[in-house]
């Protein structure tokens, strides 16, 4: 157990900063050019998982009681971040609209990174603030996220994802030997059709109409709308254009990394319609010390559905006998996912392992492989 004098120091906390390396990564990319545009998607995918090679596993666990003040540290990082993110964005922005030093393919490249910037880090860190008690550290969340046009997530997640994980009304969870390629495009309409279905049987209930500003999606509209208008204003349609690609890179990479979270993995159907409770062993975890550094401890993720409202340095670690574990953190997983074949490879015998292990009373799974065990009530 980690000792809350521990954790109150900021020496403890910084390992968990180390995000900010991307952002002066990617202002050098758009003032050096050349090799440096490929310097953010080569320090989130390669360097991490070089490092996760080096630091190895992160197993220790703090105390989940821990207070918000004594995490203040850990914290401090995911409230700065929405600044830092729309400075760098919006600043690149303004940058290459009043500079002619960039070609065309050096501008995609650049973006490119700013995407996987906003996407990896950016995604993740709205993913930790919508989760908050705190209505200012959902509004920072809702910031984030309409700045790669995805603000719908919110809804989605909250209302759809952890209600309905590893069931067939759950758009994301992966469904067995389906490839990434085959799922994105499924999931990119359904979780926006789900977002909004949930929202609207939500107001139903309250007895106003779907219309009324107290649906969120009004706000999700107005600031994204504000986003692309600062975009134009900075840089005319070309920062409109890169705006959107940056957009859809980051949308990318949460999607990928909602792929390997959960593939293959799903909770027993107990009949007419109810499955069991959401467990640990629903969530792949991954230990590595760096890629937790970067992404926050998002891949402590079975504690995460456990607790969705646990901040991040609190989540507990699980153990094979208790959650499936992945073999390399996120980065190296979500290369591997973009290859199907490859992946399968991979990852089918270790679900299988996972049937075996959690549910060996289970003979056949061709419904649950195929999404046709009943719905959810």
């Amino acid at each position: 157990m980690i000792p809350k004098a521990q954790l109150s120091k900021l020496q403890s906390a910084l390992p968990f900063w180390s995000s900010l390396i991307l952002v002066p990564l990617a202002w050098m990319g758009a003032i050096k050019g050349g090799w440096w545009l490929i310097a953010v998607p080569v320090a989130t995918w390669y360097l991490f998982a070089l490092l996760d090679a080096f630091t190895g596993l992160y197993l220790e666990n703090a105390d989940p009681q821990t207070e918000d003040s004594t995490i203040f540290w850990y914290r401090l990082i995911t409230i700065l971040w929405p600044f830092l993110q729309a400075g760098t964005l919006f600043g690149l922005l303004a940058y290459v609209g009043s500079t002619d030093h960039l070609g065309t393919w050096e501008l995609i490249g650049l973006f490119f990174g700013v995407g996987v910037l906003t996407g990896t880090v950016g995604i993740n860190y709205s993913h930790e603030l919508m989760h908050q008690k705190p209505a200012w550290e959902r509004w920072l969340g809702d910031i984030l996220l309409a700045m790669v046009l995805y603000s719908h997530f919110r809804s989605e997640h909250l209302l759809v994802h952890h209600r309905y994980v590893a069931t067939p009304r759950d758009p994301v969870t992966a469904r067995y030997n389906q490839g990434f390629h085959r799922v994105f495009p499924r999931v990119i309409w359904t979780t926006l059709r789900s977002a909004w279905g949930a929202e609207k049987a939500m107001l139903e209930r309250k007895k106003r109409p779907v219309w009324t500003f107290g649906n969120p999606f009004w706000r999700y509209f107005i600031l994204q709308a504000l986003a692309l208008a600062l975009a134009f204003w900075l840089a005319g349609w070309l920062g409109v254009a890169l705006f959107l690609w940056q957009a859809w890179i980051a949308i990318w990479q949460l999607e990928l990394v909602n792929y390997i979270e959960h593939y293959g993995l799903t909770r027993e159907h107990l009949g007419d319609g109810k499955y069991e409770h959401v467990k640990p062993r629903h969530s792949w975890n991954a230990a590595h010390k760096a890629s937790n550094w970067l992404l926050i401890n998002l891949q402590r993720h079975s504690d995460h559905h456990y607790k969705p409202d646990r901040r991040f340095p609190l989540l507990q670690n699980y153990t094979e006998d208790e959650a499936p574990q992945l073999p390399y953190g996120y980065p190296i997983m979500t290369m591997v996912a973009m290859m199907p074949p490859i992946w399968r490879r991979v990852m089918n015998p270790r679900v299988r392992a996972w049937r075996k292990q959690f549910y060996p009373e289970i003979e056949d799974w061709t419904a649950y492989n195929k999404a046709q065990t009943p719905m959810p009530r």
